[in-house]
């Protein structure tokens, strides 16, 4: 079940205020002075930007995609490639980026294309680990469009890894989650050549 954050306007002044707060001790406590020219705004800087970068927390994928439902009209697959995304991962707070392919065969309607990316935005603006992220993406659009399969391929570099702990700058992370026709090898072979790619097997 999509959990979602409903926040008043003057709720979220009040949780970017706190933030900031926090924010000042944080840079207290690592040594260097949160009062000095260059660091004096940074802590309401930074809860702002936090705020949008975890904005899809206040978002329901499902309301993105029932605001944009069309009628049929006829398409074996439906493929939006390419969908840049910038996530936090949830075990160090580090950010993890990069491109969401999703892949749906309809069958009583379509839905927005712009939409598509919008879903992907909603679950990626929140802490994650790039497993779920695939997964929230593939059984939202699942549950909300009638189609008879839906498939979504992520591939992700996470500065967790290169900034931090190994630091392998060329790893590249892969995950795909699918549903329906999706499941048989010859529908998921021909999404995998649609954009590009020999296979995620």
């Amino acid at each position: 079940m999509e959990e979602q954050v409903v926040m008043s306007p003057e709720e979220q002044q009040r949780v970017c205020k706190e933030l900031a707060e926090h924010y000042r001790a944080i840079i207290s406590l690592l040594g260097d002075d949160p009062n000095r020219e260059g660091l004096l705004k940074t802590p309401e800087r930074a809860a702002k930007a936090m705020m949008k970068l975890t904005k899809g927390y206040r978002q329901s994928a499902s309301d993105v995609i029932s605001s944009a439902i069309f009628e049929h009209t006829g398409s074996r697959i439906v493929i939006v490639r390419d969908i840049e995304f910038y996530s936090f991962c949830e075990h160090h707070l580090l950010p993890f980026f990069g491109k969401v392919h999703v892949g749906y065969i309809p069958s009583k309607g379509i839905v927005g294309l712009s939409k598509v990316a919008r879903v992907v935005d909603v679950f990626a603006r929140r802490f994650q680990v790039q497993e779920r992220l695939t997964a929230q993406i593939c059984h939202s659009l699942a549950e909300a469009l009638s189609t008879e399969g839906v498939i979504v391929m992520v591939e992700a570099r996470h500065l967790c890894m290169q900034m931090r702990g190994v630091e392998k700058q060329g790893a590249v992370t892969v995950t795909y989650d699918c549903t329906g026709k999706f499941e048989q090898e010859e529908w998921r072979r021909e999404f995998y050549s649609l954009i590009g790619k020999n296979s995620c097997e």
